[in-house]
């Protein structure tokens, strides 16, 4: 039996050495190549939430100074409403049917003319908006004296929009206030509705940027069709005096006609005339006279 044992430990010794000699010569190279790519992978993970923190922050900068435009400085925020109301009529609008900063004949200078035929006359468009009042509201909402404000300070401008746009002879008979905010407007729709109905008995028009999108493309589809009724207009004029020279042109045609064939009758009577006359010559020539 332990001559069986003997060789039995030989071998599994033999064995664990050949094992622990393989364990010792195994190649890491693949795995720390795997452990360099995981690495530049996470660096370059975090460099690009590195660059998004910085763009969020950017962001939230420009967030805050679009607040400020709208919620602080007047100036600062009427150049705002003038100019994204010049980008809305420039993007739709012919050229030559606007104008900005125009003097009209009262001489007051409104933000935009809308140019109609009259009627129904130039359109007149006020981007300016009270939101000093409306700023106590955003702070508190059961403001209830700040809302008695906001809405005293509307109907003001809603006042002197129709006042100095709404001219008898000169202007349409309606004006529009431009408020640069989607997010007003629709409040004021909401919690004002009286200051709506005050507007619209004023023909004073109150529009946000999605509204006056809207009402500019109708407007411009209003002019297209004027413009090609005006040309049809002037097509059916020149065809109808096209017509008049054509029928005059058949009357002269026919008279011509007829002294055409009046002149081709008188010509072959001429010829039956001197058909009949050259033989009676003939005859007389040959005739022989005698001589004294």
């Amino acid at each position: 039996m332990t001559t069986y044992i003997l060789p039995l430990l030989i071998i599994i010794v033999i064995l664990l050495l050949v094992l622990i000699f393989r364990k010792n010569t195994v190649d890491l190279s693949p795995l720390r190549e795997d452990n360099t790519r995981l690495r530049e992978r996470l660096a370059e993970r975090l460099g690009m939430l590195s660059q998004n923190a910085l763009e969020l922050k950017n962001i939230s900068t420009d967030i805050a100074n679009f607040k400020d435009i709208l919620m602080g400085n007047k100036q600062a925020r009427g150049t705002f409403g003038e100019r994204q109301l010049e980008d809305l009529v420039r993007d739709i609008m012919p050229p030559e049917t606007y104008g900005f900063q125009t003097v009209l004949s009262t001489g007051v200078r409104p933000d935009c003319v809308i140019r109609l035929p009259y009627p129904p006359g130039d359109m007149i468009i006020d981007s300016k908006f009270p939101l000093e009042s409306y700023n106590r509201i955003l702070n508190d909402k059961n403001d209830i004296g700040a809302k008695k404000q906001f809405e005293l300070d509307v109907r003001k401008h809603i006042d002197a929009i129709a006042e100095k746009y709404i001219i008898p002879g000169v202007t349409a008979e309606s004006a529009m206030m431009f408020i640069a905010s989607e997010s007003i407007f629709e409040e004021l729709h909401t919690e004002f509705p009286n200051t709506i109905e005050y507007a619209a008995r004023k023909k004073v028009f109150i529009v946000s940027p999605a509204t006056l999108w809207a009402t500019l493309n109708t407007i411009r589809a209003v002019l297209a069709d004027i413009k090609i009724k005006r040309v049809a207009g002037q097509i059916k004029k020149e065809l109808d005096l096209l017509l008049g020279d054509l029928s005059r042109l058949s009357d002269r045609a026919a008279k011509v006609s007829q002294h055409f064939n009046l002149a081709q009758t008188d010509i072959e009577q001429l010829q039956t005339s001197v058909s009949k006359i050259s033989p009676r010559a003939e005859k007389l020539r040959d005739m022989e006279f005698g001589e004294d």
